[in-house]
């Protein structure tokens, strides 16, 4: 499909809702309460940021690079003529190369390309704020209340990243450039067409589908989540709420972009990641013979999906050990217990 019948399917997609809020207590409250994403435009219109991104893309490089700390960033650089997808390449590796280097060099390389066509993609992923600079987040973030979120900085050249999802909830602020989101509700993982768990560009299973050129005979399913989908184009100050595990396709849409997230997780720091339990149980379970699948599925129904009190109402309760409800301290075992068993 050529790229005007791609910019058809995003026009015709659904956009994500917009929202007003009156400050952080307002922002704060629609953070708990919803279930689906959300658009707050404007929200960091008045960071110093964006007052230089509005200048040129040289100001806000510029800017951002005086609050740089003198250590190597990583960087990807991506293959000339890729279009800004960072992908796969031969499905042995990505068609792109991680790389570490100073950030004025990475800045310079950008000024260097801008405006060259077929230049490689240059893009600075989830960037630590607080660990990489120096008070270039307390000059630029979102009052979050009581959440201690992870605050990373993205930068980079026009780029177009895989649908995947994450963990955590995400709060997207569009700092620099433009950005085009394209969501999906959490079931839409098998019309998407996950490539594999274990060999990932960033760490998260990615949708196989190029969204500029999507092949619905290999992908027939990707229409039935794109009729679920919604979209949203974001300028510069403009926000962006992604609910937990919501699938998202992320493009940079000028010379140079800039998006600032907040990831938090409501559940406490010290719970077990669910990805380290599916890939376990692929090793597990996956490939056992099908009476014993059944069974495994019914104990993990039992003491995992149920939330059933009967399930150690017979034992005495201070004997109940991990099937009581978790605390640090028993967290802590388990998990010694799973670094042992693994270890063998």
């Amino acid at each position: 499909m050529a790229d005007a019948g791609t910019a058809g399917i995003f026009a015709a997609l659904p956009r994500i809702r917009e929202v007003d809020i009156s400050g952080p207590a307002a922002l704060d409250t629609l953070l708990r309460e919803a279930t689906t994403p959300f658009i707050v435009r404007g929200l960091v219109a008045d960071w110093p940021m964006v007052e230089a991104g509005r200048q040129s893309g040289r100001a806000a490089r510029d800017y951002i690079e005086r609050h740089a700390r003198p250590t190597p960033f990583a960087v990807s650089v991506g293959a000339s003529q890729s279009g800004g997808r960072l992908f796969y390449g031969d499905m042995q590796g990505m068609n792109f190369q991680m790389m570490r280097a100073p950030l004025p060099e990475i800045f310079a390389r950008m000024t260097e390309n801008e405006g060259v066509d077929g230049a490689p993609s240059i893009y600075l992923a989830s960037i630590d704020m607080q660990n990489f600079f120096t008070g270039l987040h307390e000059a630029n973030h979102v009052d979050l209340g009581e959440r201690t979120p992870l605050a990373s900085i993205w930068m980079g050249t026009p780029t177009r990243i895989a649908a995947h999802n994450d963990a955590p909830d995400n709060l997207a602020c569009v700092a620099v450039g433009r950005r085009r989101f394209t969501l999906f509700p959490r079931d839409q993982f098998r019309n998407l067409y996950l490539g594999p768990v274990d060999n990932t560009p960033a760490g998260r299973a990615v949708s196989m589908v190029d969204f500029h050129d999507p092949d619905f005979v290999a992908y027939p399913g990707f229409r039935d989540a794109l009729a679920q989908a919604q979209v949203a184009e974001l300028d510069a100050g403009d926000a962006l709420y992604i609910p937990a595990l919501w699938w998202h396709h992320v493009e940079g849409l000028s010379d140079f972009n800039v998006l600032v997230n907040y990831w938090w997780r409501d559940t406490p720091r010290w719970l077990g990641q669910p990805q380290d339990a599916l890939n376990h149980a692929l090793l597990a379970i996956r490939d056992l013979p099908e009476d014993e699948k059944r069974h495994w599925r019914a104990m993990f129904d039992h003491y995992v999906f149920s939330d059933d009190p009967a399930v150690a109402a017979h034992i005495p309760e201070p004997e109940r050990g991990v099937l009581a409800p978790l605390t640090p301290d028993s967290a802590g075992k388990l998990r010694a217990f799973l670094l042992r068993a693994l270890s063998r």
